[in-house]
């Protein structure tokens, strides 16, 4: 999550007709998690579409706000980061059930997704926003720094205590990043609140809520990893969640070279097996968490993983081979 919040826009279309009566409206949000979320769904009225954006839009915020470690909301995961060592720090409801999912998923993925990584990211973080700043100077972390925050990035030092509703970093030096898998996480609860007939797109995070009346599928473009190149594929979609990781995302240059913000735990580097990976799965969550999960792992070993959850997968590596699953190959428009 960025800095600086970006004023919100909402646009509101009438895009065309349909069955039952019902239109299909669309709006756009641009200040939820640093990125362009889409709501479109079919509705009898205006003000029903309305009223329905309105509350995803508030949810939405909800989370960001929480979900934020670069800005102060009460009750959010900044004011924990910033107590570390210190004492434990009274959280919101959300923040507890999103941390129990994410020490799930950080023993399911063997610790690839772990979001108690937070000191190496920032560093990596830091790296990139000066070199976006100022591409001459560009620079890579320092990767004795690297080395030393990767000594305080263990889950065991993440106390949550569901009772007392809160959480303690008992390692001063350790912070939480849970990027790779909140705005994915997000989606899914919020996605939860619409009927049928909708589709709400957080920043490439698609969750789909059954068919368009009459049964038509959602078309999701995937798109290719090199600027400017048509779109990989289109997946229909009936109920279910799309994500895709890439290398083309948050990433800046030195020396020649592109470095993405998608870090392996055992290298502190970005991982170099993909140029992207695409989850299809009936949970954004689970999908968010995959995409990167697969993303630092070679294929045989992500199939697995994926196949463990049902989920599949599109992977593209660096000479853009496109490898798929049976069932991602199945869900691709006609």
């Amino acid at each position: 999550m960025a800095k600086k919040l970006i004023p919100p826009l909402l646009l509101l279309l009438l895009l065309c007709g349909c069955a039952q009566e019902k239109q299909v409206y669309q709006t756009v949000f641009l200040d939820v998690f640093d990125t362009v979320t889409t709501l479109r769904g079919y509705e009898t009225s205006e003000e029903a579409f309305q009223q329905r954006a309105e509350q995803v839009h508030q949810e939405l915020t909800k989370y960001h706000r929480l979900f934020d470690i670069y800005n102060d909301w009460p009750g959010g995961l900044k004011q924990v980061n910033d107590n570390a060592g210190l004492s434990p720090v009274p959280v919101e409801q959300p923040v507890l059930e999103l941390l129990a999912d994410c020490r799930r998923d950080c023993e399911a993925t063997g610790g690839k997704v772990n979001v108690a990584m937070g000191s190496v990211l920032y560093l990596w973080h830091q790296a990139r926003e000066a070199g976006l700043n100022d591409p001459a100077n560009a620079a890579l972390p320092d990767m004795e720094a690297l080395r030393e925050a990767a000594r305080h990035t263990s889950f065991d030092t993440v106390v949550v205590d569901e009772q007392a509703g809160t959480v303690y970093l008992s390692d001063p030096a350790q912070r939480l990043d849970v990027g790779a898998i909140a705005k994915g996480w997000s989606a899914q609860r919020v996605s939860q609140l619409l009927p049928e007939g909708y589709m709400l797109n957080v920043g490439g995070n698609v969750c789909t809520r059954g068919t368009k009346p009459g049964g038509g599928k959602w078309n999701i473009a995937v798109q290719s990893p090199n600027a400017g190149e048509d779109n990989l594929c289109v997946v229909s979609l009936a109920g279910q969640s799309l994500v895709t990781s890439g290398d083309y995302q948050r990433s800046y240059t030195v020396d020649g070279k592109n470095y993405h913000h998608i870090i392996d735990p055992e290298t502190l580097m970005p991982s170099a097996y993909w140029r992207s990976v695409s989850i299809l799965c009936d949970d954004s969550g689970l999908a968010d968490c995959l995409s990167t999960a697969l993303f630092l792992l070679p294929l045989e070993e992500g199939r697995a993983l994926a196949e463990q959850y049902g989920a599949e997968v599109m992977w593209v590596d660096e000479s853009m081979t496109i490898t798929q699953t049976p069932g991602f190959t199945a869900a691709l428009r006609e």
